[in-house]
């Protein structure tokens, strides 16, 4: 059991560590389905290399429509414009995209599935590795260049770096899974008030996503749809816990 266990954990901690700072800044930029838009163009452009290229070519259709993605909310950003919805019209255009492509393959609707959440129970540790590598670069741009940056640039590197964490993260775990990692630790923790958010953060999404796991181990459940389930779950019922009633006109 430890055996077949390891690996899907020591994605999760992966995972729940960088996801939850980006989804820390997200909730305050105020624009939650950043992730969401972006993680469906990730996919739409895996798609498109399973329908048209037989997967040739697949990481690097992969990041390109996720980086196209990033650039187009970041331009947005500096624009006046309703933002959300912007982003909104940018997660069905992706959605749809998927659909279309995948429309006339005769494994799509099993690639689609993969896509939203993967069964991240068999996840092969060298793709553990190779994410985690990639994972590490991106933490040093964040905490080496970011601060360093303004304006536009700024907002690009920050999208753009989004985007090459959602490209890996889709690959490994699929859209529902990061969707819920990103929002639901962060989330949490600011509703909690907690002193240091991002540590309660890593410990909430810790503690859903591993006990999903081995939920999903013991009763023969899909990993990734109970980590999403569990996840989102636990959030709604501490949000509201921790809420207070609306004022009233």
């Amino acid at each position: 059991m430890i055996d077949i266990l390891l690996v899907p954990i020591v994605l999760v901690i992966i995972l729940v560590m960088l996801h939850s700072y980006f989804g820390m800044e997200i909730l305050k930029r105020g624009i939650i389905f950043t992730d969401l838009a972006i993680a469906q163009f990730a996919a739409l452009g895996s798609s498109i290399s399973l329908g048209y290229f037989h997967e040739e070519h697949f990481y690097l259709l992969t990041l390109s429509f996720a980086l196209f993605s990033a650039f187009l909310i970041a331009f947005a950003s500096t624009r006046k414009l309703h933002l959300e919805a912007f982003i909104g019209i940018l997660y069905v255009l992706g959605a749809s995209g998927i659909m279309m492509v995948l429309s006339h393959s005769a494994e799509g609707m099993e690639h689609f599935k993969s896509l939203l959440a993967s069964d991240i129970l068999f996840t092969p540790p060298m793709e553990v590795a190779k994410s985690a590598v990639i994972y590490a670069f991106i933490a040093i741009a964040l905490y080496f260049i970011y601060p360093k940056l303004s304006g536009f640039l700024k907002e690009l590197l920050f999208f753009s770096l989004l985007a090459i964490t959602v490209t890996s993260s889709v690959s490994l775990a699929g859209v529902f899974v990061v969707f819920v990692l990103l929002i639901a630790p962060p989330f949490v923790a600011l509703s909690l008030n907690f002193k240091k958010p991002l540590l309660g953060s890593f410990i909430f999404g810790w503690f859903f996503s591993i006990s999903a796991i081995t939920i999903s181990y013991f009763y023969d459940l899909p990993t990734g749809y109970s980590v999403v389930f569990l996840g989102a779950f636990l959030t709604a019922l501490v949000v509201l816990a921790a809420s207070k009633k609306a004022l009233e006109n």
